[in-house]
């Protein structure tokens, strides 16, 4: 029977792959037999994630340490991971940032800059790297949004404004690309034990995220993968212009 899940000669570029969520997906995604290009801005982060993706495996992992909020940057990125791979069949576009601010605190630094590495960012890269999935008919492109593009919570108004813009640019992306044999969907992660989120909230709100959730727990990062290798498989190639909640059943609580 075909594995249909089966990645092997295929390549995937992760951006903010070097920890949390990234790293996790990046790993699944090596499991699968895909090679791996990540990045992130920290050289040291980004050695030690393609030691722990390759452990075991017989792939291809390279790093390159890139600032998402440089259009340059980004678009040096695919420049460099196509002259290395050839290809880049999976594109999972990861790396973001929450700066929290209530609406009439917001600074207009900190707001450019997460519209920048959270939106603008997406956009340069997918951009870059589509001409070349539409010459092969095949390409799968994950953008990783999340429940707070959905819903929200105090203070979360830039992040919450562009997890929900990158859902309409996904849904906007998959009717471009469909006739080329191209998918794009989001995945909107809930309450995971990242650094993002630990680093924001107190006790209290870990606590409360918790309880919210139909398991009663917070995620871990691991648990990402298997919606990201769907995606990105052979598995989900009827999937397009969606989004698929990974939270725990937080958003089948309705108060």
């Amino acid at each position: 029977m075909k594995n249909r899940f089966d990645l092997t000669h295929k390549v995937a570029l992760v951006t903010g792959g070097s920890k949390g969520l990234g790293l996790a997906m990046a790993r699944g995604l090596a499991e699968q037999g895909a090679d791996l290009m990540i990045c992130s801005r920290n050289q040291a982060e980004l050695q030690s994630a393609a030691e722990r993706i390759r452990e075991g495996l017989d792939i291809r992992v390279e790093f390159l340490p890139v600032d998402m909020t440089d259009r340059a940057a980004v678009r040096n990125l695919a420049e460099i991971t196509l002259e290395r791979f050839g290809k880049v069949d999976i594109l999972i576009n990861n790396a973001g940032s929450n700066t929290p601010q209530p609406i009439d605190q917001i600074q207009d630094e900190d707001w450019d800059r997460i519209l920048e590495l959270n939106l603008s960012s997406i956009m340069v890269l997918t951009r870059a790297l589509v001409p070349q999935m539409k010459a092969r008919k095949w390409g799968r492109i994950i953008h990783i949004s999340s429940v707070l593009g959905l819903g929200s919570k105090e203070g979360r108004n830039a992040y919450s404004a562009t997890k929900a813009a990158v859902i309409g640019f996904a849904k906007a992306s998959a009717l471009d690309l469909g006739p080329h044999g191209i998918t794009v969907n989001c995945i909107a992660p809930g309450p995971f034990l990242t650094d993002l989120p630990m680093s924001l909230l107190d006790e209290a709100g870990k606590q409360s995220f918790a309880n919210r959730t139909a398991l009663g727990r917070w995620g871990q990062p691991d648990e990402i993968a298997g919606p990201a290798i769907l995606l990105a498989s052979e598995a989900g190639s009827y999937i397009t212009g969606e989004v698929l909640l990974v939270d725990g059943g937080a958003f089948a609580r309705a108060l």
